[in-house]
């Protein structure tokens, strides 16, 4: 029997990999994203242009009273939700704080709301490492406290897992949070470091690199992500079980490599496979960052066996690629 999704955000640069992914292994997905300006929409319309298979695409924005739990009538998330739409981005949440609330507090609630009239065999709610917020020990471990965030993103997110956990304890909701870390790949976001260092890069513009450049991520590639995902979809919660909560089926799992590498060795993959050297200009930290970032995936590989692991070098080549051809012939300058 095909297996039915709904996946919030389908538009987005980790929601387009996802469905894509789901429509080759025989899913019939129903998308949903608000093609909201936060960057150019007409990359968001292109990666949609990208899908084929048994998919429909729905415009909206799910804090919508009513517009995700009418789609969840249809059946449309019958196996599982992907609830990936999220105001993203830890700066710009200086910049407009009420499109974080908007979307990622009040459209998470509608999407639980949803879940709980018409419940999936299992929600799958995207939330961040950003979570971690100040916590200095690392790698960061799923059951880390993490109540100092760091931004508003953050804070938002943390309470999308709050809400979550609730709805699955009232309600018997299986839901899988999954904290990602610092994704990068083909068709992504332009507010992203490495899309700004490439665009910079190939123009011959200096780069602003942060606290002086001393800073290390636990990089990982979209396609690695995805997999990730998909293998935790397969482990419903149940309450009580590995890694869930003891009065709910709600789980939160790092979905990342646990291998940080520093900036510089990311920047000079970038150089290699743009062909030139960057112009570096050195800046103190940025209000709402953090200087490291390291999954501990013990848990997720328990649950799932080792993710694959694209290597960085691999990764950069196969963006500034697509980066080359989007710029170029394939659409405008982002």
């Amino acid at each position: 029997m095909t297996r039915r999704a709904l996946v919030t955000g389908s538009a987005g640069f980790i929601g387009f990999h996802l469905t894509r992914r789901l429509l080759a292994e025989g899913w019939q997905v129903t998308g949903l994203d608000a093609m909201t300006p936060y960057y150019d929409p007409a990359l968001k319309a292109a990666r949609l242009a990208q899908l084929s298979g048994d998919f429909r695409q729905v415009a909206g924005d799910i804090a919508t009273p009513g517009l995700v739990a009418g789609l969840l009538a249809e059946g449309c998330g019958a196996d599982a939700v992907f609830h990936l739409a999220a105001q993203a981005g830890v700066r710009y949440s200086l910049e407009a704080p009420g499109s974080y609330v908007d979307t990622n507090v009040t459209g998470t609630f509608q999407v639980l709301e949803a879940a709980r009239a018409h419940p999936p065999g299992h929600l799958m709610f995207a939330s961040t490492s950003s979570v971690y917020g100040a916590n200095t020990a690392m790698p960061y471990a799923e059951q880390d406290r993490a109540d100092h965030p760091m931004s508003l993103y953050a804070a938002t997110k943390k309470a999308g897992e709050a809400m979550a956990h609730a709805y699955a304890h009232l309600f018997g909701i299986p839901v899988t949070a999954f904290r990602f870390f610092t994704v990068f790949g083909p068709w992504g976001r332009p507010d992203m470091a490495y899309f700004k260092f490439t665009r910079a890069i190939l123009r011959g513009e200096p780069i602003d690199v942060y606290n002086h450049g001393d800073m290390r991520r636990d990089f990982t590639y979209v396609d690695d992500l995805v997999e990730g995902i998909l293998r935790l979809t397969a482990q419903v919660p149940a309450a009580g079980a590995e890694g869930a909560s003891p009065v709910a089926p709600f789980r939160v799992v790092n979905v990342g490599h646990g291998a940080p590498l520093p900036l510089t060795d990311f920047i000079t993959a970038i150089e290699v496979a743009c062909g030139r050297p960057a112009v570096r200009n050195l800046l103190p930290m940025q209000p709402g960052d953090v200087p490291a970032t390291w999954a501990d995936a013990a848990l997720l590989h328990r649950l799932t066996g080792p993710l694959p692991v694209t290597p960085l070098d691999v990764g950069i080549a196969r963006f500034v690629h697509w980066y080359r051809r989007w710029t170029g012939s394939n659409g405008p300058a982002a």
